[in-house]
């Protein structure tokens, strides 16, 4: 497939009327991309197991997306061959406690993975520019700001061997729909249906008008937005496992020397 289709080019337009929530680029089926995604799965295990002997870089993933928009969903199916020690996950809800003392950057870089690690965002510092913007919790003067604020934070860290990779899962409102019911219908699931889901819902064109802009304004070259179509499970996996290999494989990673000459090793 393409990977390179879904990056959002720095500077450019971003509409989300234009992007097709149910597209499967050039791949026709589910039977199709099941190779492929195991393949990928391979492939970063491989590349993790890489980036921790290298020591020297850290990769953080970043993914957004509307309420059952398949954020769980890709961290449990895309990174299920991940070894979980090299692995943090941090989700980011409602500050609060300590987080609230600081400004609103701060719980972020605390959470940013050290060096040889993957890091993981369930949502991330853009909800400063995205539910704090919908539900006018700043002034406008206020959140407008951020924007250059965090391409600044993630210019600083991708200088400092962090690599960023930004994920929004773009689904249609009757996909939404359809795995609001899902939960409702389903037993298993009932736990996961929040009823402020539901008014989440009613602002539907608001967010829609902020990732436009967060797209159009964060996407940059130290930091790319990659846009996937989630209607479509097996076309997320698929996608998101795709560019995480690639763009892993161009971070340049190696083994470090061994300091101990082991042609000398013997063993009685």
């Amino acid at each position: 497939m393409n990977a390179e289709s879904l990056i959002v080019a720095p500077g450019s337009k971003v509409r989300h009327a234009e992007i097709d929530p149910a597209s499967t680029g050039d791949v026709a089926s589910r039977d199709e991309a099941r190779p492929l995604i195991d393949e990928n799965i391979e492939r970063l295990t491989r590349l993790q197991y890489l980036l921790y002997a290298d020591g020297r870089q850290s990769l953080l993933v970043v993914v957004q997306a509307l309420d059952a928009g398949g954020k769980d969903g890709v961290i449990r199916h895309v990174m299920t061959g991940l070894n979980p020690q090299g692995v943090t996950v941090t989700p980011f809800k409602v500050t609060e406690g300590k987080e609230k003392k600081h400004d609103y950057l701060w719980r972020v870089h605390n959470a940013v993975p050290e060096y040889g690690q993957i890091g993981i965002f369930n949502r991330s510092h853009y909800e400063e520019v995205l539910v704090v913007r919908v539900h006018n919790l700043v002034p406008k003067e206020i959140w407008k700001q951020r924007y250059e604020q965090i391409n600044n934070f993630e210019r600083m860290l991708s200088d400092n061997g962090v690599t960023i990779i930004k994920f929004l899962l773009m689904i249609s409102k009757d996909e939404q729909a359809k795995r609001f019911h899902e939960r409702i219908e389903d037993k298993t699931k009932n736990w996961k249906f929040n009823e402020a889901d539901l008014k989440e819902r009613e602002r539907w064109d608001d967010y829609m008008a902020a990732y436009d802009d967060m797209l159009e304004k964060c996407s940059t070259p130290w930091a790319p937005w990659h846009v996937i179509p989630s209607n479509r499970k097996w076309f997320r996996n698929l996608a998101i496992s795709e560019i995480l290999c690639e763009r892993m494989q161009s971070m340049d990673l190696k083994y470090p020397a061994n300091t101990t000459d082991l042609s000398k090793i013997a063993f009685e």
